[in-house]
């Protein structure tokens, strides 16, 4: 049986390799801190997808917000983390078939790319790198911090030992910035990796691109993914109406979210096809930005979402130095110790500070699990 399983692997796995462009990532490259024996029926990339798809906190993107803080809990249409991370999946691996490059390898990167979002997205993303500042662990980065859930708090603390490829197009994922061109660093290693977490938690700009083709086509995805669904649940929420939206981008990118996605996706195709980088041409670029601009203007800045800021800003605190507190004078009843740390072996406890504890527990936590948290902490019900 085992031979023949082999046999058919090695003959499937030829087959599919044969057919990668010559930009694309093989799966003999890939390669782990930990070295492991071979599957039998997966290839590495494929291992580290099924990793992340099976964790703890791939099951919690669906109770993470996407933009809209608060608003899952009324209406569950709104875009939720888990349905973004979906449209970035779906779209970069039409991206990548069509640019022969290595879907295992997309998909995993685009699985895990979002794990480290902390409740209300980029709006509790901001509160709680206030907290960590204030308590000396450095700013808090999303992407930093998903490397850090697939390195040191999955599977007990042990980390999922993903290969260098998978981890470093999670850390390298960044779609507030705007790119036209997205050309691979190939020479990446291990030590620029730690070398850019430690900038970025100095409050440094870094200019980073991921190790990879794959790397950048979800890189270039998180953004089409988004930026056309932010537009649609804000006409949902009542903040935009269609028309509102700026006319020439929407008689070049369309009006709506397929229409927009359609036009990015050709774009990207088009000019990518077998180059060594992953492009818009320059007046969709330059649309595509505009729309951007826009988006912060009447969505991410608007009246209601700052109300729902003061609220997230002002209960992080509570929460940060509620747990730390509880940590100093080892409150065992916390949920920190309940929910998460008795769930960790030593080595977690022992490598990371109490107020680096802190941060990964609200960092791990849904909407729901954060707003129960300081509901029960400032109005304790007691039979």
């Amino acid at each position: 049986m085992k031979e023949k399983i082999n046999e058919i692997y090695n003959q499937i796995q030829n087959k599919y390799e044969s057919v990668l462009s010559e930009q694309a990532t093989s799966c003999s490259q890939a390669y782990r801190m930990k070295a492991e024996e071979p599957d039998i029926l997966r290839s590495c990339f494929a291992i580290d997808r099924d990793r992340i798809l099976y964790s703890g906190a791939y099951r919690r993107y669906h109770g993470k917000t996407q933009v809209f803080s608060f608003t899952n809990l009324f209406d569950e249409e709104m875009t939720n983390r888990n349905l973004h991370i979906a449209y970035v999946s779906q779209i970069s691996r039409t991206i990548g078939k069509y640019l022969g490059l290595n879907l295992e390898l997309i998909e995993a990167i685009a699985l895990g790319h979002d794990l480290g979002h902390c409740p209300f997205g980029h709006d509790g993303e901001m509160a709680l790198s206030k907290c960590c500042a204030q308590h000396g662990i450095g700013h808090f980065h999303h992407n930093i911090e998903s490397l850090h859930i697939v390195d040191h708090i999955s599977n007990k603390g042990k980390g999922l030992n993903l290969t260098f490829q998978v981890r470093d197009g999670i850390i390298s994922h960044d779609g507030e910035v705007h790119n036209t061109q997205l050309r691979p660093q190939a020479d990446k290693q291990e030590v620029d990796i730690e070398s850019y977490i430690s900038r970025k938690k100095a409050g440094e700009k870094a200019s980073w691109m991921p190790a990879t083709l794959e790397g950048c086509v979800v890189r270039i995805t998180d953004t089409i993914a988004y930026i056309g669904q932010d537009i649609e649940d804000a006409i949902r929420y009542n903040i935009l109406k269609r028309e509102d939206l700026p006319k020439d981008c929407t008689d070049y990118l369309g009006s709506r979210n397929s229409q927009i996605i359609d036009t990015l996706v050709k774009s990207v195709i088009v000019n990518s096809f077998e180059k060594d980088y992953i492009a818009f041409d320059d007046e969709t670029s330059e649309y595509l930005l505009k729309l951007k601009k826009f988006n912060y203007a009447r969505i991410y800045t608007d009246d209601n979402v700052k109300k729902s800021n003061q609220i997230i800003y002002r209960t992080m605190g509570i929460l940060f130095d509620k747990y730390l507190e509880d940590l100093e004078t080892d409150n065992r009843e916390s949920k920190i110790f309940g929910h998460f740390l008795n769930y960790k072996e030593s080595d977690y406890s022992e490598r990371f500070s109490p107020a680096e504890q802190v941060r990964d527990f609200i960092a791990t936590m849904t909407d729901r699990y954060f707003n129960q948290e300081i509901k029960d902490y400032l109005v304790p019900w007691k039979w």
